[in-house]
């Protein structure tokens, strides 16, 4: 499997537990520094590698009257304080070409939607800049197609890759995780993240914004971690019903917490097992 460089280490075979984790979408500078910190207090003392993940434009809310974040510039220019103040590498949604490549410019990874993952211009201009490219499955695709996708970048001369397991559409206003997607992409000879927030969206199902099942986010991290995902992608936010997105699908930074003391050891011990299969039988 190909190793993906982000800042200062690598996702990807034996390497350290990664995560992509921020709000949904920055609300204030304020607010994005404050929760790229508190995560930083969370992940360094376990050894988990984090890339602080926040939107600066929801493009695809299911509102008009949806808050959608505080546009390109203005984000880019938080993003940019968040990697000089906090030393973190940062992530974020790109929606066309020239966003693809201005955010290029600041970002260590740039992430393809689910819903844009078949954009070849998209795809194309975010494979030409620097940057990791993180693309989400999108809802209605098999995995095994996601092969297209890869050859798109690779066509662009970046190998870089990182892809995304976020659940597939499951009659209307439902989404399921098929664990089997994990092993599938990864056959494809790259790095494979778990988004266990947008897992266990209920998409649209509150008739003008989208709902989500919390609870399972556990539930479904410890199958993806089983299954042997290379990293994790999990929204987060400090007061969750106060969220201007996805407040139904984001987790509580204390339950977060909780959540990583299981997931390092249970990385670790997918990882250790598969190597050594004597280890079952200890």
């Amino acid at each position: 499997m190909q190793k993906v460089k982000i800042k200062d280490f690598f996702v990807g075979d034996d390497e350290h537990l990664t995560l992509f984790s921020g709000p949904c979408v920055m609300e204030s500078k304020e607010h994005t520094l404050a929760c790229a910190s508190r995560l930083k207090e969370i992940c360094a003392p376990l050894g988990i590698n984090l890339v602080f993940k926040a939107s600066y434009d929801k493009a695809n809310r299911s509102s008009i009257a949806s808050f959608r974040g505080p546009g390109l510039e203005k984000g880019l220019n938080i993003l940019q304080e968040v990697k000089e103040r906090l030393s973190l590498p940062v992530v974020t949604d790109v929606h066309s070409p020239e966003e693809a490549r201005r955010s290029g410019e600041v970002c260590d990874v740039l992430q393809i939607p689910a819903f844009l993952c078949r954009q070849t211009d998209l795809i194309v201009a975010a494979a030409r800049t620097s940057c990791v490219i993180k693309v989400k499955k999108g809802q209605f695709m098999a995995p095994w197609d996601m092969k297209n996708v890869v050859r798109k970048i690779l066509s662009a001369g970046n190998d870089q890759i990182i892809l995304t397991e976020r659940g597939t559409s499951f009659g209307y206003n439902n989404l399921v995780s098929d664990p089997r997607s994990i092993p599938i992409m990864q056959s494809l000879g790259f790095p494979v993240c778990f988004d266990a927030s947008h897992s266990i969206q209920l998409p649209g199902g509150r008739g003008e914004s989208s709902g989500g099942e919390r609870a399972f986010i556990p539930t479904l991290t410890r199958a993806a971690l089983a299954a042997g995902c290379d990293c994790l992608f999990i929204e987060s936010h400090p007061d969750p019903q106060a969220a201007l997105s996805d407040k139904d699908s984001v987790m509580d930074f204390n339950d977060l917490k909780e959540l990583l003391f299981f997931a390092k050891e249970l990385y670790r011990m997918v990882r250790t097992c598969f190597k050594e299969p004597a280890c079952m039988e200890k």
